[in-house]
């Protein structure tokens, strides 16, 4: 059977020759006589595996020595307990809430301490990215938080909040590696494995040293969520996600010969661009995030019901074009565009798209 263009939000598509690869090495990694999912976390076989992951991630994303790289589980979810934990010292923290993640966060958050909505979209469903002129980071905020890039609603903030001296966090998990992303703007920065980066079951932290300095600012923070003693232990505390960290590294290094972040960027705007122009001239599709906030990784869009937008799914995947389905929260449909997806499927989704248009005006 012939691979299917594979649009889903995450676990979402990965380089053939990154598969290609790791199946090559499955049973025998370069003459060790077993398979990674065999090997000891502490082998030199692994660590050297391990080096070789962060330090390309290293040389891809421009990370400065003043940041420590963390391989932890638990999934993006997990951070939104462990950054308020680790980071908020004065018991206040800011969040733009700009989707159905960055409110999870921000009420996780509030377990912990004042947990304060600087700004949200929530009045107009998400569709956008609220204003950030004027914004106001009260006195006393431990850390400024946002969700890069909403993947539910197909939102993105094409410019970072001024927060002056109070470290930015942002969950990154879908626009991770699509684009150039200065590591410098932000405090700490955070992505889910499983959208740009590689399998689901890792979670990339970068955090700046000076955030790490003085332990978690709450005692009640688990040991596992302590980054500082992550990033003494090498992310090694407990027994790692090595097999994870193995396919990353292979990701990091296809986006590095792919011409880095520049090129990635350039191949994904071109992508949604793609879409979003069909969609702009569409009689029967609809995009759902406004012009200005559209995110360059989720296109989200509808018809005018829902039989059609389930007609359209239905003979989507027909054509071996999966995982269009919008999130069970909006319905609609969602073609999430990462680094993965090579412009001939999206090319092959817009010509259906086409088609459909045409059968139902004919």
């Amino acid at each position: 059977m012939a691979r299917v263009y594979n649009f889903s939000a995450g676990p979402a598509a990965l380089p053939e020759g990154v598969l290609s690869e790791a199946a090559d090495e499955m049973l025998d990694y370069r003459g060790c006589g077993m398979s990674v999912l065999e090997m000891s976390h502490r082998s030199q076989d692994f660590q050297s595996i391990f080096d070789d992951t962060e330090s390309t991630l290293r040389r891809v994303l421009g990370i400065p020595d003043t940041y420590r790289v963390l391989f932890l589980q638990g999934g993006a979810t997990l951070e939104f307990a462990g950054i308020p934990m680790n980071l908020m010292r004065n018991g206040r923290a800011g969040y733009l809430v700009t989707g159905n993640f960055a409110r999870k966060a921000w009420q996780e958050a509030e377990k912990y301490g004042q947990a304060d909505v600087l700004a949200t979209s929530e009045d107009t469903d998400f569709d956008r990215i609220p204003d950030l002129d004027g914004l106001s980071v009260p006195e006393g905020e431990d850390y400024v938080y946002i969700c890069q890039n909403n993947t539910i609603y197909g939102t993105m903030f094409h410019d970072l909040p001024e927060t002056g001296d109070v470290p930015l966090v942002s969950d990154v998990s879908s626009c991770f590696l699509s684009c150039p992303m200065d590591v410098s703007r932000y405090g700490l920065v955070y992505a889910g494995a499983q959208k740009n980066a590689g399998p689901a079951g890792v979670t990339v932290v970068i955090v700046r040293d000076d955030l790490l300095a003085d332990g978690p600012a709450l005692t009640c923070c688990p040991t596992y969520l302590d980054y500082r003693l992550e990033s003494e232990k090498g992310s090694m505390l407990n027994t790692p996600n090595t097999f994870g960290i193995y396919l990353c590294g292979k990701v990091f290094r296809w986006v590095e010969e792919q011409g880095g972040l520049a090129a990635m960027g350039a191949v994904n705007a071109e992508k949604s661009g793609m879409l979003y122009d069909y969609l702009d001239a569409s009689e029967t599709f609809h995009g759902t995030a406004r012009p200005g906030s559209r995110s360059i990784a989720n296109v989200t869009f509808r018809t005018d019901s829902v039989a059609t937008d389930a007609a359209f799914i239905a003979g989507a995947k027909e054509r071996g074009l999966v995982g269009i389905k919008g999130h069970r929260l909006v319905g609609g449909m969602r073609a999430s565009v990462y680094n993965a997806v090579p412009v001939e499927g999206v090319a092959a989704l817009v010509s259906y798209m086409r088609e459909f248009e045409s059968g139902r005006s004919s």
